[in-house]
């Protein structure tokens, strides 16, 4: 058989995985999305000197890869961040940073924070400043009623109080 169409093991061992994504938004973050953000970085930079320290083992190179990869799109998201100031917010209307309360009848009351891309968790209700819900409250004051346009379908949700926390 021709070597040609043979496969070792290790030739694509030290490629270089294709880059992460990154968006093409502003980096807007919060202060403690940018401490995150760091620690992560130093925590990836650390486990990848740990590796590069001794030879890598062939089972260790796609680790090595895959941490090479994070922080080249870490080293991107850090040095592209922009911290928004929350003292500086409005602190009358929905901004970058804030904590929002809404109401509806369909699905009574919830609270979000709208914080930066690589922030957000919508589990924990962290909404990126892109998304549609976002987008419906930036601006919006207590009292008012927007409508989020959802894939399930929009519904309208009344801002019941606004908050910037200590995120400083």
């Amino acid at each position: 058989m021709s070597r040609a169409f043979v496969k070792d093991a290790d030739d694509n061992a030290g490629d270089a995985l294709p880059d992460i994504a990154v968006s093409e938004h502003p980096n807007y973050v919060t202060p403690s999305g940018l401490a995150r953000l760091r620690e992560r970085l130093d925590t990836v930079q650390a486990r990848r000197d740990e590796l590069k320290a001794d030879e890598p083992e062939l089972a260790q190179q796609g680790e090595l890869a895959a941490l090479e990869r994070e922080l080249r799109w870490l080293k991107t998201r850090v040095a592209s961040a922009i911290e928004i100031d929350l003292t500086q917010q409005p602190r009358d209307r929905v901004a970058f940073g804030a904590g929002v309360t809404v109401d509806s009848d369909e699905e009574g009351e919830h609270s979000y924070r709208i914080v930066g891309e690589d922030e957000a968790d919508a589990e924990h209700g962290l909404v990126s400043y892109v998304s549609p819900l976002a987008r419906a409250l930036i601006g919006a004051r207590v009292g008012d009623e927007v409508t989020w346009q959802r894939p399930a379908g929009d519904l309208k949700v009344e801002i019941v109080a606004i908050d910037y926390g200590n995120d400083t």
